[in-house]
């Protein structure tokens, strides 16, 4: 009787939890149409599964900045040689080295969860898959795409399929990717369709996280991976702005909105255990307040970057303009559109000409010891061993937006006792704002109306 007892009070939990779960579920999906908020965890963050603490602040920075011109050279070249076809759409498939952030998401029914690098010049998502015929090393399981009873695999005509830049098909009515990055890493797959689920997290010191699970995202089951991709992620979300890209697939949850704050780089660290930055989706990513100064979203080129104009920088009471070629009859809005906002690039990138013009009025401005950069990746670094350089206001002028950057937006310490600007010649090619110059800002991007806004932020607190 007792056994009998024990099998039905099994059955009934059983049974319980399954509608407790299905009831969650339902609940999930309608709390994500107000909106959800993601930690964003920096790579190099005591939170991130690449995290060595025997490296010290400034190594993370080098290697960081490594990274950085790495991606740098492909954004430029991007931003400034491709070209639209007749028909209105981007074919590429090669797309810039992966950035520097992290979001922990799981996929399938039952989800199943793993890390992927947060991307704002990628478009498509996906991670490994089994069965792998050349796979990087993860730490995580691969997805198993026989263990979900939501996984589809997408048809060859199939508007999703067209969707995605190079795709094509080999076997029978199924679209496959090839995406190579400009590090020659690549990822080889198939374009399929699964439930996604984001733990969404409240920013109150009691810490709560509600569910959301979104069906039918389109993304890539990659089957052959490989490059130079770390074992402890397991591929890529994409963050771009064309039709692929995750945030265009959430448009009738997040209605085009997207904002993210983050913490300044030398607060990734053991200082700073448990602080992580943030990314907001729909109603959650509106950036609001006295203080917003919001920029138009230009479009031009591959529709993956985000570009704004940048109109002139002031240093002090010293304005340095961005010299653009001179406009033709027929160019229309083509020379506006100079730079790209990038998450994933870590210094910022101006043309030669702006550059020269900064660093000279740096030099005229700030009376600290000159010091060379021994590895000759930085051009204007001073002596901080023995006094902390102050450099003056650094002003970016946006068309509408102007944004004032603190000291830790603008210098940092690669080395002891060695401070740099974190601003960069870009030679001939084109410009970037990189995430160092986010720091301590809620940015939001806005697709809809085409704009993004600025808020000056404590991230740590936001």
């Amino acid at each position: 009787m007792a056994k009998v007892f024990l099998l039905l009070s099994i059955l009934a939990f059983l049974a319980f939890s399954q509608l407790a779960f299905v009831s969650c579920r339902k609940a999930e999906t309608s709390h994500g149409l107000d909106g959800f908020t993601l930690d964003l965890i920096h790579r190099d963050s005591p939170l991130s599964p690449y995290y060595n603490p025997s490296i010290t602040h400034s190594q993370r920075l080098r290697d960081a900045s490594h990274r950085s011109f790495s991606r740098a050279s492909f954004l430029r070249k991007a931003s400034v040689h491709c070209t639209t076809p007749s028909n209105g759409s981007i074919q590429s498939n090669i797309i810039p080295v992966p950035g520097e952030y992290l979001m922990k998401i799981a996929i399938g029914m039952p989800p199943r969860e793993t890390f992927a690098i947060a991307d704002t010049g990628s478009d498509l998502t996906w991670i490994q898959c089994k069965p792998c015929t050349e796979c990087f090393n993860q730490s995580l399981p691969l997805f198993d795409t026989r263990k979900s009873s939501t996984y589809k695999t997408v048809g060859c005509h199939s508007k999703a399929c067209q969707n995605v830049g190079g795709a094509s098909c080999v076997r029978k009515d199924v679209c496959e990717y090839e995406m190579r990055y400009g590090d020659s890493s690549h990822s080889i797959g198939d374009v399929a369709s699964e439930t996604f689920t984001f733990a969404s997290t409240t920013t109150s010191k009691a810490k709560k996280v509600h569910n959301i699970s979104i069906p039918n995202v389109v993304f890539g089951c990659g089957h052959d991976n490989g490059g130079t991709f770390n074992n402890r992620t397991s591929g890529i979300v994409g963050l771009g702005g064309s039709k692929i890209s995750i945030i265009k697939q959430l448009d009738k949850q997040i209605k085009g909105r997207f904002s993210y704050c983050l913490i300044p780089l030398n607060l990734s660290s053991s200082s700073h255990p448990n602080s992580t930055s943030k990314i907001h989706f729909g109603r959650k990513a509106v950036v609001s307040g006295p203080k917003v100064v919001t920029t138009p979203i230009i479009r031009k080129g591959p529709e993956t970057f985000y570009l704004l104009n940048l109109e002139s920088v002031s240093v002090g009471e010293k304005k340095l303009e961005f010299e653009s070629p001179k406009p033709s009859s027929s160019a229309g809005n083509e020379n506006l559109g100079n730079i790209i906002i990038d998450s994933g690039t870590t210094l910022t990138f101006l043309p030669e000409k702006l550059y020269n013009k900064l660093e000279s009025t740096l030099v005229k401005t700030i009376k600290e010891t000159r010091k060379e950069d021994p590895l000759e990746e930085f051009g204007l670094c001073y002596d901080s061993e023995k006094h902390a350089v102050n450099p003056p206001k650094i002003v970016f002028h946006f068309t509408d937006a102007d944004i004032e950057l603190l000291p830790e937006n603008t210098f940092a310490e690669v080395d002891e006792g060695l401070t740099c600007l974190t601003i960069i010649s870009a030679g001939l090619n084109g410009a970037i704002y990189g995430n160092l110059a986010q720091a301590n800002f809620h940015i939001g991007y806005d697709l809809v109306n085409r704009k993004i806004s600025f808020l000056p932020t404590d991230c740590t607190k936001h």
